[in-house]
């Protein structure tokens, strides 16, 4: 009972006068999206429409960088008017943010502050965060995480690697965190005394739900199994895992040993919330906030469906607009509405970066989770990295358990070889520890080669 009157008390009363004093207008928002989520997809697709003409509006009279890409385009604000206008502007990229930075913010801005991605698929990019763009991602968040039966105020985990949380855990947050309940572990240099030490504290915690990396939750899930040590007895309800591809054997691995399902999310720094999972396994989009466009590699439009870059433009962004912002992520839109009844658009078949996917010796494209699975079946194998340099030669940085056999080389080279060609070379490279990205996540395959 003080457990449901905890939570109801931090999500009722102290998170609503948290948000209020930081000046956010998550309470309102989220008021908002818990209700809108149930109209029919037309219907949010209208009401999306109609935001984009008054988004669009404001950047075109607003913003240095979109007031010359409309006069450079002979086009006027009025010209867009739905999603399928967007494709009368140019796209946005890393490249572009940073040539034209200043210009990207608005002559009206209010408060922003700068923000910083943490590179983990190439160099770190800084953009202009407004309350605008925190409001609205936290209600998104907010809103995925009560479909779980979960709350704000209901004791949590949190394992982040990134130092820029990490540093900034000053004495008001923390209190802010401790009257939350919510705990951080701060899982960016790990080592197995560590693991077990995050393992401890899980138990004594016992939270309701978790949240972070999955890579960082696989891998405590794995120490667990390692050392007989049970964690699905503490009542977890939910693990909440976003920030990095989420891969089926780490789903399979963090229900098993926390006894919990996995609720993936799919987003980033820079791009905002765009999709979370529901309790029917599919991805729901933002689509108040995000209108998602998949394009081919020519930058086409591809119709609901297909395949192709995943390419967002987050309209809570007016102070430094996200327009048409490629991700450079790999998704398609389902044409089927989802069970749960909800009409936000579902996003499938979500194949993480471009760098994600190896090219064979003869052209052929596939996922890295072909060169993965066959490290992660093999026994005496700890942690791997796989960077594919050219394709003729693949690095395989791996931590064996007692050192690397003869037979393991050779199961391994086979492996790759059948999928990659016979004519390319497999450097193996034994090492210590695979450290993690600047960021603090884990990417297990990198291609260097054009695709």
């Amino acid at each position: 009972m003080f457990n449901k009157l905890y939570t109801w008390l931090v999500s009722s009363i102290l998170f609503p006068l948290h948000e209020s004093i930081k000046k956010h207008d998550t309470v309102r928002i989220h008021r908002q999206l818990m209700k809108s989520q149930w109209l029919s997809k037309q219907d949010i697709e209208k009401q999306a429409d109609d935001r984009l003409h008054y988004f669009i509006a404001r950047a075109a009279t607003d913003v240095p960088y979109y007031r010359d890409i409309f006069k450079q385009q002979n086009i006027a604000a009025l010209d867009i008017s739905c999603k399928a206008d967007l494709a009368k502007l140019p796209f946005l990229d890393k490249a572009t943010i940073r040539e034209h930075f200043d210009a990207l913010k608005s002559d009206n801005s209010g408060t922003t502050q700068p923000f910083t991605t943490g590179g983990s698929s190439g160099t770190p990019l800084t953009f202009l965060l407004s309350n605008e763009r925190v409001s609205h991602d936290v209600a998104e968040k907010w809103r995925a995480t009560q479909w779980w039966d979960v709350d704000i105020g209901d004791k949590e985990i949190v394992a982040w690697g990134s130092p820029i949380e990490l540093g900034a855990q000053d004495k008001v947050r923390m209190l802010r965190d401790k009257l939350f309940r919510s705990t951080l572990i701060p899982a960016f240099d790990m080592n197995e005394q560590k693991l077990l030490g995050f393992i401890e504290q899980i138990k004594a915690i016992a939270p309701k739900m978790l949240f972070g990396y999955p890579s960082v939750y696989a891998l405590i899930a794995k120490t667990a199994q390692a050392h007989n040590i049970a964690l699905n007895n503490l009542g977890i309800k939910v693990a909440f895992v976003t920030s990095e591809r989420l891969y089926p054997y780490q789903r399979e691995i963090i229900e098993e040993v926390f006894g919990a399902p996995v609720a993936n999310g799919y987003g980033g720094r820079d791009a905002g919330f765009i999709a979370h999972q529901c309790l029917e396994g599919n991805m729901h989009v933002s689509a108040e906030d995000i209108i998602v466009e998949i394009i081919d590699k020519a930058g086409n439009a591809l119709p609901d469906g297909q395949s192709g870059e995943i390419v967002v433009t987050h309209m809570a962004t007016s102070d430094f607009p996200f327009i048409r912002y490629r991700t450079g992520d790999i998704g398609a839109l389902d044409t089927k509405p989802c069970s749960c009844g909800r009409g936000l658009p579902v996003l499938k078949d979500i194949e993480g970066r471009a760098t994600d996917f190896v090219v064979a010796e003869d052209g052929t494209v596939m996922h890295g989770l072909a060169l993965i699975y066959i490290i992660r079946e093999m026994q005496g194998i700890e942690a791997f990295k796989i960077i594919q340099k050219t394709t003729t030669l693949t690095q395989v940085y791996l931590v064996p358990t007692d050192g690397l056999t003869s037979e393991m080389s050779q199961q391994i080279e086979q492996g790759f070889k059948s999928r990659l060609g016979e004519n390319v070379t497999i450097e193996l490279l034994e090492v210590d520890v695979i450290e993690a990205e600047q960021s603090g996540k884990f990417r297990y395959v990198i291609s260097e080669v054009d695709i």
